[in-house]
């Protein structure tokens, strides 16, 4: 299996939260690339690198920028001639203390087990105002996505489950974002770009399973970043393997 981490975000939110706080306690890290900021004993990036390396199964870890998201995962797979399964991340996330990079691992073994086309996603429960926020995936009994509804009203779907950027993709499916982003060329870059869009897009064409979590924390403003820094700092916990 090879890992994914997507760094393309320019950080704007984060930054203008960064130069306009009134503190001064964080100027010093405006301009610092999400994925590089300090949290608790290490940068947000280096938590991932040392659970993945610590993961038999995965033997190279790439990190890719700027092009967009779905089109830079698309230039590592030409460029490095992947054919294997990929773990994708945003290196703007990371998780509550039940999150399990192995157990995460293990499940999907599982399902490869039954159905080599079947591909994993994370999901965790969000609160009703907080849908329009959010891809919000719905399921059946067996938690096979059925559908997903880009930040859409709470009116508009009974489901509340939240899809953070973690997903696992067989190798089955790999070949098929090329076929995506050929599709897409003359979309606007936002339905391009977004690594969403291609779950949206993917999930009527492969079986896509959901592994529930309890929460995650997404490093796009300031009191966002101080939640996820505060939360590893008290529990001085590394990401669980």
């Amino acid at each position: 299996m090879k890992a994914v981490i997507l760094a393309a975000g320019y950080g704007t939110r984060l930054n203008r939260d960064l130069q306009n706080d009134s503190s001064g306690c964080f100027k010093h890290l405006c301009g610092i690339p999400k994925p590089l900021l300090p949290v608790g004993n290490k940068a947000l990036i280096s938590h991932w690198m040392a659970a993945l390396d610590k993961i038999d199964s995965i033997d190279e870890v790439y990190v890719i920028e700027r092009l967009g998201a779905i089109a830079c995962l698309q230039l590592a797979i030409t460029q490095f001639n992947i054919n294997d399964h990929v773990l994708i991340l945003g290196g703007d996330t990371l998780f509550y203390e039940d999150f399990s990079l192995s157990v995460v691992l293990a499940r999907f073994a599982e399902l490869q087990s039954t159905n080599c086309d079947s591909n994993l996603v994370l999901s965790y429960f969000c609160k009703d105002e907080e849908t329009t926020k959010f891809g919000i995936l719905e399921t059946d009994e067996n938690f096979q996505v059925t559908a997903f509804k880009e930040k859409p009203r709470s009116t508009e779907t009974t489901s509340r489950r939240a899809c953070p950027c973690f997903y696992i993709y067989s190798k089955n499916t790999i070949p098929l974002i090329a076929k995506f982003l050929q599709e897409k060329q003359n979309s606007t870059l936002e339905e391009k770009d977004a690594p969403g869009n291609f779950l949206r897009w993917v999930y009527s064409r492969k079986p896509v399973f959901v592994h529930q979590v309890r929460g995650r924390f997404d490093v796009g403003n300031l009191p966002a970043y101080i939640d996820c820094t505060t939360y590893f700092q008290k529990h001085r916990k590394e990401l669980l393997i």
